[in-house]
């Protein structure tokens, strides 16, 4: 068939695009009627995953790889030809239809195209897991990391994000959080591995999952909550239902930054509606502990107040060497 010729019925082409996030098979009403209708299926990929379940559903797909004048010529007489798109979403062909339609000299065909299935939120999730799976199995560093290995990146990586997120900086924000979400995805992939007590990143979203759902009874139960506050008392309840504390101090990290550990404990004390006033004692540790709580009080975190406060000695520091300040 001559594809420069002007058919009165030049036919129709569409290009059916899937998502590898989706179970194959899990494809779109339009796309399945697009399918049955189609004079002719194309695929130029013979492993595509959702071959096997088109030919199931009595679908003839040939693995064939046109140029575009020949898609053209096979749509000749009105026919419609469905091509399923591979990974890569078929670029050297939608750039030939593309230039025979701005040629002016081709009676071109409907084009189409028909996304059969669609990503999910978090669908990209998938595809982090799956390169963490790669690197792992090939990396020759990252194949060798264990917990206790990565364990200073987490801190580095969280100290970052924060610095981020008080710097106001939106893509660095994106950034750190992506650096974050990585050390997660990575130590749940070496905890796979572990013999005696493996888990997964499934295992790990699963349980916070079911954190989030029972210390919000006011969203997916039946309590109420108004105010922040309230919500915080839930939250606080059913924590110390879930970790059978005995006392305030439990589960209060101790290797964390000072001022940020004392304003913690004082967190604790004063939603409990305790009067525990801090030690007296002589020093500047005293002094900061009680003006950690204070702050504390008055609804300051000491240990952002003090990173301000340092910024601002850095650049008066800058300033005296005559080095140009930091943006």
């Amino acid at each position: 068939m001559n594809a420069t010729s002007f058919d009165p019925a030049p036919g129709r082409i569409v290009l059916l695009t899937t998502s590898h996030r989706v179970a194959p098979g899990l494809l779109s009403w339009p796309a399945w009627q697009a399918l049955h209708a189609a004079d002719r299926v194309l695929c130029a990929d013979g492993a595509h995953p959702q071959l096997p379940y088109l030919r199931e559903a009595g679908i003839r797909v040939d693995e064939a790889s046109p140029a575009a004048e020949e898609l053209i010529g096979a749509c000749a007489g009105g026919r419609t030809v469905v091509v399923v798109a591979t990974g890569e979403g078929e670029p050297a062909l939608t750039d030939g239809l593309a230039r025979l339609a701005g040629s002016g000299r081709v009676a071109m065909p409907e084009l189409e195209l028909l996304p059969a299935s669609y990503d999910l939120p978090g669908a990209r999730l998938l595809d982090l897991v799956q390169v963490m799976d790669r690197i792992r199995a090939e990396c020759p560093w990252s194949s060798r990391q264990t917990h206790k290995g990565l364990a200073k990146y987490g801190i580095e990586e969280a100290y970052e994000l924060v610095e981020a997120i008080e710097d106001g900086d939106r893509d660095e924000l994106r950034e750190e959080l992506g650096d974050v979400l990585l050390q997660v995805v990575f130590h749940a992939r070496i905890a796979e591995e572990d013999p005696d007590a493996p888990f997964s990143i499934d295992d790990v979203a699963a349980g916070i999952v079911t954190k989030l759902i029972h210390r919000h009874p006011h969203v997916f139960g039946d309590e109420t909550a108004t105010t922040p506050e309230e919500v915080k008392e839930h939250w606080l309840r059913t924590k110390a239902v879930e970790k059978r504390r005995t006392s305030l101090t439990d589960g209060v990290p101790l290797g964390q930054p000072g001022l940020a550990l004392a304003s913690k404990l004082a967190s604790r004390v004063r939603t409990a509606g305790l009067r525990v006033p801090p030690p007296d004692g002589e020093g500047i540790g005293y002094d900061l502990l009680a003006m950690a709580v204070r702050a504390e009080a008055e609804g300051v975190d000491p240990e952002a107040a003090l990173r301000a406060a340092a910024r601002a000695y850095r650049d008066a520091i800058r300033a005296a060497e005559g080095t140009p300040a930091e943006g």
